[in-house]
């Protein structure tokens, strides 16, 4: 007999106990061969002043089993509280967030009765990466990061996902048009990675079209892999558009662990009135049971949960007059389940599992001919925090800090180029970027010019807030161009 798999279970806050219970007793009414080991997350911990939201102690039970099945949880509000997710995804590497989007009509109402797209979202760095300044008194800083590893492990995961689940296509969005390093380097990587897949079709759209298209025509679309602040928010569009964020579950994957979720928040106002939709957990814990190498329980359990749908028993949140068949609550919606185990659906599609989905190496497997190999620095930006005058007027004041070689290119506000030659109706803040580089610009400078630079300028009396060097990779800018230029 197959030896039971130990997992951790977080009951939550406000809907949580209720659709864990509901979930956990459908999983085990179809067989599941599993040990729980409760750990206690969520508003009770951060309120009593633990700002990650989880009792250190609990680190103990997460490492171990390292699979989590985790209920919604209510972050209070006011500042001080990390978000339990980013920190549980952040510890344990969960690169991978899988969001499988399926339109179930006509037993919950869509536009999109063909709907059937996996949203693959980067899960531990662009913006996520929570690295923010206040540069001046009306000036904040996000700083988007991506990496070639943590591009090579999320694209790779598309495509092995793809394959594995006998997925047709591959789709990319990006936004490289306007941030052509960060975004273009995940596009880069992912035209190396898909001509490693002849069999998987690509394509890449921009993320504003793309989204419109997913919107309107989600049909075209099958497996969907961005950076992570698009597919965070697109994930959530799609769940939305094939039905309900309610019915939607999600994985978060890494290497050695997994973390397994509904979608949607913790609801405290529909608390204890056995009301909630338990859907979306129980399709995380349907992922969860692949994923642990029991792919004949999640089988039982998905397949009921449709004939449950099919038949109409529906909790409120998706109860149609003329469709729905039976109102229920969350402790009926489970036993109808429960009570479906062995059946299979008859207008919706049947689901088989029958292997765990794609999991790959966090090694990246760059060849070493596709990187860079001579990085020479060629000038430097300089933040400034003024607000004294005009474009004009800090141009002809900073140029009085030239020296050493190096000499005022130009200067940017929020991006625009604003000196020499700037147009009088740009808007302009107090925050500044003063562009150095060498006399004849495609000379590289030293670090001691830079460092004489910045002791020129502060010593001229002007408030240098950040600094970031200007580098040619194998003689290609690594850096933004001036505007126009």
């Amino acid at each position: 007999m197959a030896q039971n798999v130990p997992i951790t279970v977080a009951y939550g806050d406000g809907i949580g106990p209720e659709i864990m219970n509901a979930t956990l007793d459908i999983i085990k009414a179809a067989g599941a061969r599993i040990d729980i080991e409760e750990i206690e997350v969520g508003e009770k911990v951060y309120l009593r002043g633990i700002s990650a939201g989880i009792e250190p102690s609990a680190w103990d039970s997460l490492a171990r089993t390292k699979v989590f099945l985790k209920a919604p949880i209510t972050t209070p509000q006011g500042g001080g509280y990390k978000s339990l997710n980013v920190t549980v995804r952040t510890a344990f590497s969960l690169y991978a967030n899988v969001r499988p989007c399926v339109a179930y009509y006509p037993f919950v109402e869509t536009k999109h009765p063909n709907m059937d797209v996996v949203i693959v979202r980067e899960n531990e760095e662009d913006l996520y990466s929570g690295i923010e300044y206040q540069q001046t008194p009306t000036v904040m800083e996000s700083i988007k990061l991506i990496s070639r590893p943590g591009s090579e492990k999320i694209i790779r995961y598309a495509f092995e996902y793809a394959r594995s689940n006998n997925r047709k296509k591959v789709t990319c969005f990006v936004k490289d048009n306007i941030m052509k390093q960060s975004d273009g380097l995940f596009h880069k990587v992912f035209d190396e990675i898909a001509a490693e897949y002849p069999d998987i079709e690509n394509e890449t759209w921009i993320v504003d079209i793309g989204a419109a298209k997913l919107a309107d025509t989600p049909e075209n679309f099958d497996v969907v892999v961005m950076p992570n602040l698009y597919g965070d928010i697109l994930s959530d569009v799609a769940a939305q558009i094939a039905g309900s964020v309610g019915m939607a579950g999600g994985a978060n994957i890494g290497d050695g662990f997994a973390m397994f979720e509904a979608i949607h928040g913790s609801a405290p106002r529909r608390a204890g009135q056995n009301l909630a939709n338990p859907s979306g957990l129980l399709m995380g814990a349907v992922m969860m049971l692949v994923h642990i190498g029991q792919p004949d329980v999640a089988t039982k359990v998905h397949n009921a949960w449709l004939r449950t749908l099919e038949d109409g028993i529906h909790t409120y949140d998706i109860y149609k007059e003329g469709i729905s068949k039976q109102k229920v609550g969350t402790k009926e919606f489970a036993e109808a389940v429960i009570a479906r185990i062995g059946q299979q659906p008859e207008k919706l599609k049947a689901v088989s599992y029958k292997e765990s989905p794609a999991r790959t190496t966090t090694t990246a497997r760059a060849k070493s001919a596709e990187l860079p190999t001579k990085k020479e620095l060629v000038g430097v930006d300089v933040y400034l925090d003024w607000n004294k005058g005009s474009a004009d007027e800090l141009g002809a004041a900073v140029q009085k800090v030239n020296g050493d070689g190096l000499e005022l290119k130009a200067i940017m506000n929020r991006g625009a180029k604003v000196w020499p030659h700037g147009l009088p109706y740009t808007f302009c803040t107090d925050h500044w970027r003063c562009r150095f580089q060498a006399v004849n610009a495609d000379e590289a400078v030293t670090p001691a010019q830079i460092v004489s630079l910045l002791k020129r300028v502060y010593d001229a009396g002007f408030d240098a807030i950040k600094t970031e060097n200007l580098y040619n990779f194998d003689g290609k800018a690594g850096y933004s161009k001036v505007p126009g230029d």
